[in-house]
């Protein structure tokens, strides 16, 4: 039976971003449909009926929801391919924890930064370097988090490097300065056809942020 895979996304999601570059390091070849999120299409609002959001993968009539979860999804129905958990238990238990502080504190934290201003911005700004910090540490020396290999952290997280342009204009500050080994990090994912194919020019996300912060009303 041939494989039918949908994904149900929109192009600057970086939730979308992780599970299209899950997908090119798979191999897999898929249908993608550009959702419009302010006028959600009939087939989202039916395979996503609980959260009605993007992104959401149809495998052979099913849906699969939640990014970290398509991901995972991803990495165990295509095994043929490297892995991009680990697998060993203890190990995979660090790579969901990473996951799922990315997710928790920098994309909440590097949110906060475009959405505020003055005071509050300055606390987002040092609340997102520290959280880029910790993801530092773990980083260490290794090439990527999961060691050697590109894995389930670096997809995680790689998609977020493409907003990091619009963070540090909307908040006149620079990451390089504070991670350069993140940034050192991110710039290696790049040069992975798998990622730089995945995901957006840093000027168009940007561009995107302007228009949400007229529609949010936040100058």
């Amino acid at each position: 039976m041939a494989e039918e895979v949908t994904l149900l996304d929109f192009w600057a999601s970086p939730f979308g971003m992780r599970c299209r570059v899950a997908l090119a390091e798979k191999g897999v070849n898929y249908e993608y449909k550009e959702e419009n999120l302010r006028d959600k299409s009939p087939l989202l609002l039916q395979m996503n009926p609980v959260h009605k959001k993007i992104p959401v993968m149809i495998h052979n009539g099913k849906p699969v929801c939640e990014s970290l979860n398509i991901v995972q999804y991803i990495d165990e129905n295509w095994k043929d391919k490297s892995p991009l958990l680990p697998s060993d238990p203890y190990q995979r238990s660090q790579a969901r924890f990473w996951a799922d502080f990315v997710d928790k504190k920098a994309y909440e934290m590097g949110t906060k930064v475009w959405k505020t201003k003055g005071e509050e911005q300055e606390l987002a700004k040092k609340d997102f370097i520290e959280s880029l910090k910790l993801l530092e540490g773990e980083l260490g020396d290794k090439p990527y988090f999961g060691g050697e290999a590109f894995g389930y952290v670096d997809v995680t997280l790689i998609p977020f490097y493409s907003w990091f342009y619009a963070y540090e204009t909307c908040g006149n500050f620079s990451i390089e300065a504070a991670c350069p080994k993140l940034i050192s990090w991110g710039k290696r994912c790049m040069e992975k056809e798998s990622v730089s194919k995945s995901l957006p020019d840093p000027k168009k996300i940007y561009e995107f942020i302007l228009q949400l912060k007229k529609v949010f009303g936040i100058e």
